[in-house]
């Protein structure tokens, strides 16, 4: 039976197995998937270990996407551009090929919200590796602008910079930002702490979209905060994290599984619904 694992350090906590273990009775794909929790010293050569003992794919996750970019034998287009990798599969060749399919989830779960991104004005939170991974899929998208903004500027200066060739992204300090926005995307890990950005309450208003990268049973601080400054549409990461998951399914299987009934069954095993 095929193999696939998630990295990551720590992962004890991770809903991949649950997901692709769904994924996979669904597609009638034969499979298992499992977890694997690396000394951080340790990841280059768990990997290694794992694709010679005759694994086929795993997923990789905090701290070892940036280190995974430097292990794999080639990169696709988009792991490139966010300089990370979190989808590895082991081709019919043998050569273990570096994927990022966080950006495209995140789009997916956009769209399966129905939050119009072409011509739209987008407020991006954070210029670390999950903003890095979600800018080029984005302005796929052709919004009318992107703003970056972050509490370090030069970091969002030099992502706006990196990317600018694909499309109209600029960065901008909090202080300076001017509404209005149509989408608002928190890349930054603060609601992971139950802290806020330093984003004004004036910026939110009743028809701006809200989403959160982070998720949880309940809602995030950040996502609690927008709903009591007006926003009527919010949205957290759970449906980024399926919709990834899915795009590195078919990655490594060739097919596409569906997504709703999955997050339907993930939100139930969190007692979220």
């Amino acid at each position: 039976m095929d193999r696939y694992l998630v990295f990551g350090h720590p992962v004890r906590h991770s809903k991949s197995p649950f997901i692709h273990t769904l994924f996979a009775r669904q597609t009638q794909q034969e499979l298992e998937y499992g977890l694997a929790e690396p000394a951080v010293d340790e990841f280059a050569h768990a990997l290694r270990t794992f694709f010679d003992q005759g694994g086929k794919g795993c997923n990789v996750t905090v701290p070892f996407k940036e280190q995974a970019f430097t292990l794999v034998d080639c990169l696709s287009p988009r792991a490139k551009r966010a300089g990370a990798v979190n989808t590895i599969k082991l081709t019919d060749d043998g050569v273990l090929l570096g994927d990022n399919t966080d950006g495209a989830g995140l789009v997916a779960d956009l769209k399966s919200h129905g939050v119009m991104l072409a011509d739209s004005r987008i407020l991006l939170l954070g210029a670390g590796g999950a903003a890095r991974g979600a800018l080029a899929p984005l302005l796929a998208e052709l919004p009318g602008e992107l703003v970056v903004t972050n509490r370090t500027h030069t970091k969002a200066q030099q992502l706006a910079a990196e990317f600018h060739d694909l499309g109209p992204v600029t960065a901008q300090t909090y202080e300076q930002l001017v509404g209005p926005f149509d989408l608002v995307i928190n890349s930054t890990s603060a609601s992971l702490q139950g802290e806020l950005p330093p984003l004004a309450p004036a910026l939110i208003h009743t028809d701006i979209a809200i989403y959160d990268m982070m998720y949880g049973a309940s809602d995030t601080a950040f996502i609690s905060w927008a709903k009591q400054h007006g926003a009527r549409q919010t949205m957290d990461g759970l449906g980024m994290l399926v919709e990834q998951a899915a795009e590195a399914f078919t990655v490594w299987r060739g097919i596409r599984p569906g997504t709703k009934q999955v997050l339907r069954e993930l939100k139930r095993n969190l007692g979220v619904i």
